[in-house]
C-alpha cells in the first residue's frame, strides 16, 4: 500500500573551526568532544542498531567543512581519547564517592560505562574517524549527506563581493567530494539564508536542492499552492524544501517542546561547578576554570521545584511516549493534507544536530524509538530524504523563494546588529584584496603560492557566521572576537608580504600549523 505522505528529518551538524595545537588551554575545544560524545557517538550507535534490527528508516544529515576538518584531525583526536579518559576516571572516582548513595552511585555507574563504551566504539570499532562512520551510513543508503559552505559563511552579507560566494561554495562542495566520495545533490544554506542571488552559483556548482525557513517557502510568488508541504522549484531550477513549523514546535518550543519535559536531564546542573575544587580540578580547565564535566545528577524537575535525581528509565519512558505522539500527529497532519494534494506531502523538520544528545540528552534515543515506531506501528507515512522523494516526484511548482533566514525574527538580525556589524567591513575589504591577489599573482613562485593559499584559509576561516552569532548570544564573545581579529590580522599581514615579495616564512609556517584547514584550497578561485 503506497504511503499517503512523507517525512523528512534533517540534522545540521556544524560546529566552527576551534583547533589550538599550540596551546591545550583553550577550553573552547571542549565543544568539539562534547559534541562527539553526547551527539555524533550517541547518533552512530543508534544509527547502527536500527541497522542490526532491519529497520527501514531514512534520515538527511549534512556535516560543515569545519566539523569534517576537526573530526579527521589528528591532534583533536589524540585529544579527544584523552577527555574520554579523563571523564572514564572521574566516573569512577564518582562511584566510590557516592557508594553510600544509590540513586547517585547508579548514575556514576552509568556514565561510568557509557564512557567505556562511548571510548572502544571510538578507538576501536571507528578507529577515530567519525566522518568514515558517517558515510558507511550514507553508502548503505539509510542516510543522506549534504555540503554546506566551506566555513559556514552568512551568504547574503558576503555577497558584496560575489567571489566570496562562490568560493564558500566551491570549497564546501570540493570537500564533500573528497570525503564523501560523490557530488552532493543538497546544500544547508548556513543559516538557512538565502537571497535569489546565490542561485547561479548554487547551480554552477551542481546544487539541486536547499532548505528555507518557513517564510521562505510560505511568502514564495506566487504562493505556494501546499505551504510547506511540498517543495517549490526557482525559475532558476533550485528546488527549495521549507521548514514544517508543527514539527519544529514540538521539539523546538521553550514552552512545549518535548526536551522541556521534567523526567529529562537537567543541562545546566554538572558536578564540574558543584563539588569541591580540590576534588574536581584534575577534570576541568588546565587554566583553572570550571567546566562542564558531561556528569549531571539532575532530572530538569521545574522551574520552583527543588532539583531531584535523574531516572534514566523514567527518561526513556518519557521519550516513547513522546515520539508516539510526535508520530501520530505527523499521521494526522499527512492524512489531512493528502484529501487535498495532488502529489504526497512532505513534511520536513530540519534540526541543529547537537540538540539530540548534547541539549537534549534523550534525543538520540528519541529518534532511535521514532524510527521504530513509524516502521512498525503505522502505515501513513515513510521516511524519505530530498532526493529521493524528488526522483518520485519530479514536478515541482516554480515558485521564487522569498529572502530570509532561521533565527529571531527570520531576516538577518541575529547576524548583523549593533554588537557585530563591524565585522562586515572587515570581510568585505578582504574579500575584495583577495580577488585582487588571485588577479595579480597568476604564476606565483612556491613560496609565494603557500602564502595566497594561506590568505584564502584566513579570510574563510574569518567568514565563519559563528563569530557574530556568538556575539549577538553573549557567550564566549572575547573568544569570537579574538577569532575575527586573529583571522583578518593573519590576512592582512600576508597580503603585504605578498604584495612587498618579502614573505617571513616562519610565520607562514606558523600561522600554517595553526589554521590547517582546506590544505586542497586554491586561491585562483578568486578570480
Amino acid at each position: 500500500m503506497a504511503p499517503k505522505g512523507y517525512l523528512n528529518i534533517v540534522l545540521h551538524a556544524h560546529l566552527p573551526y576551534v583547533r589550538h595545537p599550540e596551546s591545550e588551554d583553550y577550553i573552547e575545544e571542549r565543544w568539539l568532544f562534547e559534541a562527539i560524545s553526547e551527539t555524533y557517538l550517541p547518533l552512530l550507535i543508534y544509527y547502527q542498531k536500527l541497522v542490526d534490527e532491519h529497520i527501514r528508516f531514512r534520515i538527511t544529515m549534512n556535516i560543515t567543512p569545519p566539523l569534517i576538518t576537526m573530526l579527521t584531525d589528528d591532534i583533536l583526536q589524540h585529544r579527544y581519547l584523552k577527555y574520554l579518559l579523563e571523564r572514564i576516571r572521574l566516573a569512577g572516582k564518582e562511584i566510590r564517592r557516592t557508594k553510600n548513595d544509590k540513586p547517585l552511585n547508579d548514575l556514576a555507574k552509568m556514565y561510568y560505562y557509557q564512557f567505556i563504551e562511548f571510548y572502544k566504539v571510538y578507538k576501536r570499532k571507528y578507529k577515530c574517524d567519525l566522518v568514515k562512520a558517517f558515510k558507511h551510513f550514507q553508502d548503505i543508503g539509510v542516510l543522506e549527506i549534504i555540503c554546506c559552505p566551506a566555513t559556514h559563511g552568512f551568504l547574503p552579507l558576503l555577497n558584496i563581493v560575489p567571489s566570496a560566494v562562490k568560493v564558500q561554495v566551491a570549497v564546501g562542495v570540493e570537500m564533500y567530494k573528497k570525503h564523501f566520495g560523490r557530488d552532493p545533490k543538497g546544500m544547508w544554506l548556513s543559516e538557512c539564508a538565502y537571497i535569489p542571488e546565490l542561485e547561479p552559483v548554487l547551480r554552477e556548482y551542481g546544487i539541486k536542492y536547499v532548505f528555507l525557513e518557513t517564510h521562505g517557502v510560505t511568502f514564495a510568488d506566487p504562493k505556494p499552492l501546499y505551504g510547506t508541504l511540498a517543495p517549490i522549484m526557482s525559475p532558476n531550477g533550485l528546488v527549495a524544501f521549507g521548514r514544517d513549523l508543527d514539527s519544529s514546535k514540538q521539539v523546538w518550543s521553550s514552552i512545549c517542546g518535548y526536551p522541556g519535559d521534567f523526567n529529562y536531564r537537567e543541562f545546566y546542573k554538572d558536578i564540574g561547578y558543584e563539588l569541591d575544587w580540590d576534588y574536581i580540578k584534575p577534570y576541568v580547565a588546565k587554566s583553572g576554570v570550571r567546566v562542564d564535566t558531561g556528569l549531571k545528577y539532575y532530572r530538569i524537575t521545574g522551574k520552583d521545584c527543588p532539583k531531584e535525581y535523574y531516572n534514566d528509565s523514567n527518561a526513556k519512558a518519557t521519550a516513547e511516549m513522546q515520539a508516539d505522539h510526535f508520530m501520530h500527529s505527523r499521521m494526522e497532519q499527512i492524512s489531512g493534507a493528502a484529501k487535498g494534494m495532488k502529489v504526497p506531502p512532505i513534511v520536513t523538520c530540519p534540526y541543529d544536530a547537537e540538540l539530540y544528545g548534547h541539549w537534549w540528552y534523550e534525543g538520540p534515543y528519541w529518534l532511535y524509538v521514532l524510527f521504530k515506531k513509524i516502521y512498525h506501528n503505522q502505515n501513513v507515512f515513510e521516511l524519505i530524504t530530498p532526493s529521493e522523494y524528488l526522483e518520485k516526484y519530479p514536478d515541482v511548482q516554480e515558485a521564487r523563494p522569498a529572502i530570509s533566514t532561521w533565527g529571531a525574527h527570520g531576516y538577518n538580525e541575529v547576524w548583523l546588529n549593533p554588537g557585530n556589524d563591524y565585522i562586515y567591513r572587515h570581510l568585505h575589504r578582504a574579500a575584495e584584496r583577495m580577488q585582487y591577489l588571485a588577479n595579480t599573482y597568476q604564476n606565483p613562485y612556491p613560496l609565494q603560492e603557500r602564502a595566497l593559499n594561506q590568505c584564502a584559509r584566513e579570510l574563510l576561516l574569518a567568514q565563519s557566521s559563528d563569530w557574530p552569532f556568538i556575539i549577538t548570544m553573549n557567550t564566549m564573545v572575547d573568544y569570537a572576537h579574538k577569532r575575527v581579529r586573529d583571522h583578518i590580522g593573519r590576512f592582512n599581514a600576508l597580503a603585504d608580504m605578498i604584495d612587498k615579495n618579502d614573505i617571513n616564512e616562519e610565520y607562514l609556517n606558523d600561522i600554517h600549523f595553526k589554521d590547517l584547514i582546506f590544505p586542497d584550497v586554491d586561491y585562483r578561485l578568486y578570480q
